[in-house]
């Protein structure tokens, strides 16, 4: 027995999860016969596994906050593959809420669902391989035929209606947890569900004649009326088929065999197209011997199924209720969408407006550019006088250090050779006063040896001076030591003061740069048409993210990046400046509040 390649056994799980959470999906939408919401465990478990199929071989990169992994760099690779993505993208970057890329892939995925274009996004991406090699591994889902086969059976999702609110869901903090319960139901209603798949293929193909994104509204309208036509006929049908149903009871093993024989069709034709996913094939050749199996069963289950259809009757016509429900709705969109095109064409022409306004503006201040430029010359004159001065300074102050850190060495050798003298000292004091204690507990039994004693004694008084006279001049060394600190800290105030004259200097000196920078402003002010995203925050411009000068620096900005207004040395009313020159101005200020 051969060892199969880990990724590979991944890739053929993942493709037969994916199997059973798209067809669950669209057989219990189509029994429920309404739109589906959030809270729905089919649809939220259907995002759990392309979670998990759309991670898998996903490349780890590195930052310096540690290990990146996430799946929302490919995702943002369709805005340029397919401009109409930019929507959905762009929406997903305002949503308030959304702080990991986690939760922004999560949410682009339940836009494009809502929008009936996951399946079209995601065969744009499977693609470009060239481009996907860079976020996964070369044994990808992605990168190999079970992805090309999951976005074929996305197609089936198209005839699916979701209404998900996406701005108020916790999309950062859920777990992706596939709950196996879901799947583990009875084969009898994939039997049962055949007829359906077939009507909803052919809707499918119908589908793939409109690719043009002028007819989407005639697609909608038609796919509607197709439904119901079919829904009609599966009324008819059911109704013939309840009289039927006993004679059937002996053609039964005749139709297994039948199904055998496709699904051995079936079967050879995926071994020639996806060869490097065998197992998988053996598996779907084991589940429909098994099918035969039960198919054989089913002779005595046909009685219960009379009440099956009966119900399914009434359920097609809650079906038929609702798709004409939603024909309506479909039509008033198209109104309001006309509505918003109109709207959207008279701010086109106030913007025209605006912009002949500000050539006018442009040429006034071009006449004032001509008036300043002898005042630059004078400022750049006293420029170059403070920077000598600065210059002086420097130089003071590299001297002044240098004969600080001299004069603290000198002192520390001094300060540690005093110190040894005294400890060896004190030592010699311990021990003597050791032997004076033994000296007197032996003064009874020694009498003869008193006169030595008195000797020793004498001298050890002579020592003690001498010791007391150390005494003195280690607290005069002290009170030396102490003058010294005080003339180490003068100088050091005085260094601190001349660095903060440095400072002002040279804050005086950038406020001049400033200030001549604001005088010749009109030669770098950035063009509007040369501007389309935000220099801060890097977002696009549009209809609703205006653009707007921050007046100190020229550069372009949206609304929320340059709401501060601040006086400048050109302008003394406040004017609009970018959160950097207003961050840059008040630290100024602050530092030079004179």
């Amino acid at each position: 027995m051969t060892l199969r390649d880990p990724m590979t056994m991944e890739r053929a799980n993942l493709l037969n999860m994916a199997k059973l959470s798209i067809k669950g999906l669209i057989e219990s939408a189509l029994s429920f016969g309404r739109t589906l919401d959030s809270d729905y465990p089919p649809l939220q478990q259907f995002f759990v596994v392309m979670e998990h199929c759309l991670k898998h071989g996903l490349r780890v990169k590195k930052s310096f906050l540690g290990f990146n992994k996430s799946l929302w760099g490919p995702l943002e690779l369709v805005e340029k593959l397919c401009p109409e993505a930019a929507e959905i993208s762009a929406s997903v970057r305002d949503l308030p809420g959304l702080k990991t890329p986690l939760g922004r892939a999560r949410a682009w995925l339940r836009l494009a669902l809502m929008q009936k274009r996951l399946a079209d996004y995601l065969r744009l991406l499977i693609t470009r391989k060239d481009l996907l090699s860079d976020f996964y591994e070369n044994s990808a889902l992605m990168l190999e035929e079970e992805g090309a086969v999951i976005v074929g059976l996305l197609v089936g999702l198209n005839v699916i209606d979701a209404n998900l609110c996406v701005k108020g869901e916790d999309l950062d903090s859920q777990v992706g947890v596939i709950d196996f319960s879901m799947y583990l139901k009875n084969d009898i209603d994939d039997y049962r569900s055949e007829e359906r798949n077939s009507q909803i293929a052919s809707i499918l193909d119908q589908k793939n004649y409109l690719s043009d994104s002028d007819s989407l509204s005639l697609y909608v309208s038609a796919c509607m009326y197709v439904q119901l036509a079919i829904a009609k006929n599966n009324i008819i049908k059911l109704q013939e088929e309840n009289q039927q149903l006993r004679s059937e009871n002996s053609l039964i093993l005749l139709k297994a065999q039948q199904h055998l024989e496709v699904a051995q069709g079936d079967v050879s034709v995926e071994r020639d197209t996806y060869k490097q996913s065998r197992q998988g094939l053996d598996e779907m050749y084991n589940e429909a011997r098994r099918q035969l199996k039960e198919e054989c069963q089913l002779r005595q289950d046909v009685e219960n199924e009379l009440v099956v259809q009966v119900s399914m009757k009434q359920e097609m016509e809650l079906a038929m209720k609702l798709l004409e429900k939603d024909i309506h709705e479909k039509q008033d969109t198209l109104i309001g969408l006309r509505h918003q095109l109109d709207e959207v064409k008279a701010i086109n022409v106030e913007m025209y407006q605006k912009m002949q306004s500000s050539d006018e503006e442009m040429k006034k201040k071009n006449d004032v550019i001509s008036r300043l430029e002898e005042k630059t010359n004078q400022i750049t004159a006293t420029m170059k006088q403070l920077e000598q001065r600065l210059q002086e300074a420097e130089r003071h102050r590299t001297s002044a250090e240098e004969g600080t850190r001299r004069f603290k060495l000198d002192f520390a050798n001094k300060a540690d050779s005093l110190q040894r003298q005294i400890e060896h000292r004190e030592r010699q004091l311990q021990q003597l006063e050791t032997d004076l204690k033994i000296e007197r507990e032996w003064r009874q039994t020694l009498q003869n040896d008193l006169d030595r004693e008195r000797e020793t004694v004498a001298q050890l008084s002579t020592e003690a001076l001498q010791i007391n006279g150390l005494k003195k001049e280690f607290h005069r060394l002290q009170d030396e030591n102490i003058q010294l600190k005080t003339i180490c800290e003068d100088q050091e105030q005085a260094l601190e003061e001349l660095g903060s004259k440095l400072s002002e200097s040279k804050l005086k000196i950038e406020d001049i740069k400033e200030a001549n920078k604001a005088l010749q402003g009109g030669q770098v002010w950035l063009k509007d048409k040369e501007a389309s995203h935000c220099k801060l925050c890097e977002k696009e411009f549009s209809i609703s993210r205006r653009k707007h000068h921050c007046r100190n620096c020229g550069e372009i900005f949206c609304n929320s990046c340059s709401d501060n207004e601040l006086p400048l040395p050109a302008s003394p009313k406040p004017v609009r400046v970018c959160d950097t020159c207003h961050a840059l101005l008040l630290q100024r200020c602050s530092s030079n509040p004179t």
